[in-house]
C-alpha cells in the first residue's frame, strides 16, 4: 500500500450524520510527521478545533478531536478514518466516530480533499 502524505492538504466535509457539528462549511488543515497527523478546523457550527491522529499499518487514522461551537460548549470524540485515493488523485475519509462529551451518539462522515485548482 502506498503511504499517503497529508501534510498541507485541506479538507471538507461531504457528508456527516444527524447529530455531528461538521458540515460542508468546516474547513480542515491537515499536517503531517510520520504517522503523526494532526489538523486545525473552523466553520459552520465550529468556532475552533483539532484533531490528532496516529496513522496505523493499514494507512487508517486513529483519531482524537476536541472543538468549541458556536455554543460556546467544548466537544470532543474519536474517530476511525479509512482513506480512499479518488481517480483524481484527492483523498477521501470514511469515517466512524463517536463523541465523548454531550450525548455520546455515534455516527458516520465523509471528509474530502478539496481540489486546489478549484479553490
Amino acid at each position: 500500500m502506498n503511504k499517503i502524505n497529508y501534510d498541507g492538504k485541506t479538507f471538507t466535509s461531504i457528508q456527516n450524520s444527524e447529530t455531528g457539528e461538521v458540515s460542508d462549511e468546516t474547513i480542515f488543515q491537515y499536517h503531517q510527521n510520520e504517522n503523526l497527523v494532526w489538523a486545525e478546523y473552523s466553520g459552520g457550527e465550529i468556532v475552533f478545533g483539532n484533531l490528532i491522529a496516529k496513522v496505523d499499518e493499514n494507512g487508517n487514522l486513529d483519531m482524537r478531536y476536541q472543538h468549541l461551537n458556536k455554543k460556546g460548549e467544548l466537544m470532543t470524540g474519536i474517530c476511525k478514518s479509512i482513506p480512499e485515493i479518488l481517480n483524481d488523485g484527492r483523498i477521501r475519509l470514511h469515517e466512524k466516530w463517536k463523541w465523548t462529551s454531550g450525548d455520546f451518539s455515534e455516527g458516520t462522515s465523509v471528509v474530502e480533499e478539496v481540489d486546489s485548482t478549484k479553490v
